[in-house]
């Protein structure tokens, strides 16, 4: 299964791709996932990376869309999150220290802990692409 939304750069509209994902996800896999604890992971790291790009990648230029694109294979999920911003350099980053009580930095991080795979590319035909991906386990009765 894969599903493209085409959204704007505007916070208001989180609610709408929150429920963008996992209903699609609900339609594909149904009840055979524990969506109680799937769904509370898979929305933090999709706001997490759309607030990143409505915020820091399309921060002078709002009128520009977000493309999230899902692919669904069996258990396994891959989620796009295409921005047409400047992008931003990845050997620049260093993971916050919490004792210096840093308030930003913490995204990837997040993204990081709470997915299998996180991957981000640069301008990639004139976009950059971060890319979540997870495999969701069975729901054990």
């Amino acid at each position: 299964m894969k599903s493209e939304l085409h959204v704007p750069s505007d916070l208001s509209f989180l609610n709408i791709v929150e429920n963008w994902l996992l209903g699609c996800l609900k339609i594909q896999l149904g009840e055979s996932v524990d969506w109680s604890r799937q769904s509370s992971r898979l929305r933090l790291a999709l706001v997490e990376a759309y607030s990143n790009a409505v915020r820091h990648a399309h921060k002078d230029k709002p009128n520009l869309p977000i493309l999230l694109r899902l692919e669904v294979k069996d258990r396994d999920l891959a989620l796009e999150v295409w921005d047409y911003g400047e992008g931003f350099d990845m050997s620049n980053y260093y993971a916050p220290n919490p004792l210096e009580k840093q308030e930003g930095g913490y995204g990837w991080l997040i993204m990081n802990r709470l997915m299998d795979k996180v991957d981000y590319q640069l301008q990639v035909d004139g976009a950059n692409c971060l890319k979540l991906q997870a495999t969701l386990p069975e729901l054990v009765q």
